[in-house]
């Protein structure tokens, strides 16, 4: 069986001897297949997509470190507060559930905005959406599903670490 590609590369220099056996001073600049002139032809979009895949990738990492660092400073701020409440009776599993609920609180508000300023966006770069309208509710349904679960993943590391503060600590600091 011989390769798709080493195919058409022989198919097109069994067409170029046809041809110039035909007239010897026909030009022939550039002979190609059909396959790879549509490759050629979607390089470019290819391209662009690529990058804006990269730049998504970037601006999720970008949002998770930014979670991790709120979350982490809310929670160094509230040493106090949740060392009263561990003292109190509150368990370890209560503490990173409210840190948790409150992130994810924080991230619901502004995913509105974000989806919104994403429909705006969307409509710029209807030629850069192969198979996606530019309002597609599964894209904007699983976009927020993701940047819900990496304002989970952001905020747990942080959560856990306020469940293992010692209230006798956390009661002196200060």
């Amino acid at each position: 069986v011989v390769p798709r590609a080493a195919a058409g590369a022989g198919l097109v220099a069994e067409v170029k001897r046809a041809l110039l056996s035909l007239d010897p001073l026909l030009p022939l600049a550039e002979v190609i297949t059909l396959e790879q002139l549509v490759r050629h032809s979607q390089a470019q979009a290819r391209f662009s997509l690529l990058l804006v895949a990269i730049f998504a990738l970037v601006a999720l990492a970008l949002a998770a470190v930014g979670i991790y660092g709120v979350v982490s400073f809310s929670v160094s701020q509230r040493t106090r507060e949740l060392g009263l409440r561990m003292a109190m009776g509150a368990r370890a599993r209560d503490v990173v559930g409210l840190v948790v609920r409150q992130a994810l609180g924080i991230a619901a508000m502004a995913l509105p905005l974000g989806l919104g300023v994403a429909a705006i966006a969307s409509r710029l770069l209807p030629a850069m959406l192969f198979g996606v309208g530019p309002a597609d509710p599964t894209t904007y349904a699983g976009t927020a599903v993701l940047v819900l679960v990496v304002s989970l993943a952001a905020s747990w590391v942080p959560a856990r670490r306020a469940a293992r503060i010692d209230p006798m600590t956390a009661l002196r600091h200060e």
